[in-house]
């Protein structure tokens, strides 16, 4: 599996406010149609810029809300699926940065959801995302308030729909992995929604911002090793190949490429050494 670092382009190229000001942002935009991944978990989000949802009688838990215009996308989705937005109970953030977080005050406006997200990215939430630690208020977004404040190994829970936290950062100070458990055609399965574990354009070594920032991406790496996970789902599409594994999806009746136990340690192998080579880099960098 080709490990695409997605949030460094998204991040580097990205010179506006908003989103959608680039050719690339918008590419990430484009309209998916929603459809069912495995068990009660679907997707509602864009082709690159993802969100989902995990349906239950009583009511749903709505994953990130992309950038500001993928909120529509997603409000569209959901009821193409023939959801009803009053019924989205909890919306989740996986990372404060815009591309995941900007459309959430308009989908709360539509829902009536009650917006969870971690200690360490609440105030970046709130602020619109203002005082980044890499990017300042070069990416601003309408500003969104918590109802709740997750912790690790916290539980969010609607009827038959459980989301359970695990603090991962690096990426974001709060960078949530999500993760939870399907039924598919008798089976259990594990599913984890990682949150990030690039480093785009990061200072790694002497980051007075951030002065932890590598122990926390050590850490993250290696507690994210122990979640058991037969499916891979992410903040972006190409963590996992969503649109590979749609297309295959939709010509193959009957099999389902969303479930792949192997995927995550290949993922996170990957991940882990293009980490450990930047880190070693800016190491010998600053030792010279």
């Amino acid at each position: 599996m080709k490990l695409v670092s997605t949030a460094i382009l998204f991040l580097v190229s990205t010179t506006l406010v908003f989103a959608q000001a680039d050719p690339e942002s918008r590419s990430w935009n484009q309209p998916v149609e929603p459809f069912r991944i495995a068990g009660n978990i679907y997707y509602v989000g864009a082709n690159e810029i993802t969100s989902f949802l995990i349906t239950s009688p009583q009511g749903h838990i709505l994953l990130d809300g992309g950038f500001v215009e993928s909120a529509p996308q997603i409000r569209d989705n959901i009821q193409k699926l023939g959801f009803k937005l009053s019924d989205v109970k909890y919306l989740l953030n996986s990372q404060a940065h815009y591309d995941h977080a900007a459309g959430l005050a308009q989908l709360k406006r539509w829902t009536g959801a009650k917006f969870v997200v971690s200690q360490g990215d609440s105030a970046e939430a709130a602020a619109g995302g203002k005082g980044d630690f890499a990017w300042g208020d070069k990416f601003q977004y309408e500003p969104i308030n918590a109802d709740r404040i997750i912790r690790d190994g916290e539980k969010v829970e609607v009827g038959s729909a459980v989301m359970t936290a695990h603090i991962t950062p690096g990426h974001t100070k709060g960078c949530t992995t999500w993760t939870t458990q399907v039924n598919e055609n008798g089976r259990t399965l594990n599913v984890v929604f990682i949150c990030s574990t690039t480093a785009p354009g990061y200072q790694l070594v002497k980051n007075s911002n951030y002065p932890n920032i590598a122990e926390d991406f050590r850490n993250t790496f290696k507690k994210l090793r122990a979640l058991p996970c037969d499916i891979l789902l992410g903040a972006h599409g190409s963590i996992f190949d969503l649109n590979r594994k749609r297309r295959v999806m939709q010509s193959k009746k009957g099999t389902n490429p969303f479930v792949d136990p192997s995927e995550y340690k290949a993922y996170l192998d990957q991940s882990q050494a293009a980490f450990e080579a930047q880190l070693k880099k800016q190491q010998l960098s600053n030792s010279q």
